[in-house]
């Protein structure tokens, strides 16, 4: 049987890059253990993996603004705007990008809720357990008390159940 080839750091990133979007933080985690290492000589290899990703942003296959884009698009239909914000700091998508990516999570994010509380329960809770059972559900997939709040008076829920 034999031995695949080793593939360059620049191969690992391209490969990469074709199955989807990533931001430079999360690309450099996936290549650094790929980067090869001497002895005496730890700090050399970072400087490398850092250029690679400084040419690969330089002739544009590598973009935060896409990976940003890529995200909240993948996850706008199922999740709030809480988590998808700390998605992309988790990616470490920078604060301008994340920031700018707010108002349109925003303008949608009521609408964005119905549709995720109907698609999972779709009746109206008919006690105090199961109305909380509804709320946190919708809290874990990122939705602000508020918007939650308007989501179950608007399916008829009284804020004393």
């Amino acid at each position: 049987m034999r031995k695949k080839p080793e593939l360059s750091l620049r191969a690992r990133a391209l490969q990469c890059l074709a199955r989807r979007e990533y931001s430079r933080a999360e690309l450099r985690v996936r290549l650094l253990p790929h980067v090869q290492t001497e002895e005496g000589f730890e700090q050399l290899p970072t400087v490398d993996l850092d250029a690679l990703l400084d040419d690969l942003t330089a002739r544009g296959w590598l973009s935060e603004a896409r990976a940003t884009t890529q995200l909240v698009h993948a996850k706008r239909s199922r999740f709030g705007m809480q988590r998808i914000t700390h998605e992309l700091r988790q990616k470490g998508i920078t604060e301008e990008l994340v920031s700018a990516a707010l108002p349109a999570l925003k303008e949608t994010e009521l609408d964005v809720a119905r549709e995720v509380w109907q698609r999972k329960y779709g009746v109206a809770p008919q006690d105090a357990k199961e109305k909380a059972r509804q709320m946190r559900f919708m809290q874990s997939r990122g939705f602000s008390m508020d918007i939650i709040f308007k989501v179950l008076r608007s399916a008829g829920v009284t804020e004393e159940e």
